[in-house]
């Protein structure tokens, strides 16, 4: 059985702009024992338990994530529940605004068995948080860097189940209608990377972070701008096409641990060598049958991350390929 440990320590957010709507995670969290009254938070379709604000943040126990656009933690309610607690560093809508999207995105979520269920949220003068489900296995990156690490590595027909969950994720939102509300876009996800692809204990994937492009904006400093300008390898776009090129840098990942586009010119110059087996490609072993589907994912990898984003094919032409390459490979 795979195993992993996916937290690291809690601790503050000191970078938080002044500027930022969401102010300093670290203060708020030092004066919350001053509220007078504490404040629910609001439940998506009555599929969240009732929460309030100092309940998640009391029972927060580690941090799972950062980025510049929030914090991600892992929280432990009194009843054993665990979640999974998204605080923004600056939201870029106002209160009725954040709270008209973040409902309208849980629709969509709650009824993907793709997508990661939202159950609540709150916007409040110094906090603008999201409560979600939490998965034990943790992320498809988390997975991908302990195999690299020397713990269980995904064998191939793991990642297969993993890549079709990411692609059905991706077709139930790019086939949204209407697409857009009331200026969200709703076909869009707006950051599809391998750390937002959480993993469930039978392997299949969800992709989590849907639409949270369209609520909050990031907040960087000197290091993190020049961090994510050298080591970030996916589109920020809000666009269709962008979530292709990301699936396809997600796919490039999983096949060979491609996470630098500088590789790419190589990768599509060496590709029939990488074919004839002249070159060793695939971080993993495998043979036959399995490598022949290996080899057709990365075709359709190399499609997704073409520098034309018109020759780039759509969700549902690799939907349909994956699938058809699966059942005929049986």
């Amino acid at each position: 059985m795979l195993s992993r440990a996916f937290t690291k320590p809690k601790r503050s957010f000191k970078e938080y702009g002044e500027n930022s709507r969401s102010g300093s995670i670290s203060e708020y969290d030092d004066c919350i024992v001053g509220f007078i009254d504490d404040l629910p938070l609001i439940p998506c379709e009555n599929n969240g338990p009732s929460l309030s604000l100092k309940e998640v943040l009391r029972t927060s126990v580690s941090v799972m994530g950062e980025n510049a656009r929030g914090l991600t933690e892992k929280v432990v309610l009194s009843n054993a529940r665990l979640c999974t607690l998204k605080r923004f560093r600056k939201v870029i809508v106002r209160k009725s605004e954040f709270g008209r999207r973040v409902e309208k995105l849980a629709q969509v979520c709650n009824n993907c068995d793709y997508l990661v269920p939202i159950t609540a949220y709150l916007y409040a003068k110094r906090i603008k948080l999201v409560v979600s489900d939490y998965y034990p296995m943790g992320s498809l990156a988390d997975l991908l860097s302990g195999g690299r690490r020397g713990q269980t590595a995904l064998n191939w027909n793991e990642r297969v189940i993993i890549i079709e969950s990411i692609a059905r994720a991706i077709s139930f939102i790019h086939g949204q209608s209407p697409e857009t509300v009331k200026n969200m876009k709703m076909n869009v996800h707006g950051n599809i990377k391998s750390s937002n692809i959480m993993i469930n204990i039978d392997l299949t994937a969800r992709l989590s972070d849907y639409g949270f492009a369209q609520l909050a904006d990031c907040v960087e400093d000197c290091d993190t701008k020049e961090k994510r300008a050298t080591h970030n390898i996916y589109c920020e776009n809000l666009s269709q096409k962008s979530d292709v090129f990301n699936f396809g840098m997600v796919l490039l990942d999983m096949l060979a641990g491609v996470q630098d586009l500088s590789y790419m010119d190589c990768i599509v110059k060496l590709e029939e060598s990488i074919k004839q087996g002249d070159i060793p490609f695939f971080e993993f072993h495998m043979k036959g049958k399995e490598r022949k589907q290996a080899l057709k994912v990365l075709e359709i990898a190399l499609a997704c991350t073409s520098s034309l984003p018109e020759t780039r094919p759509s969700i549902h032409q690799i939907l349909f390929d994956l699938t058809h390459l699966l059942k005929t490979s049986k």
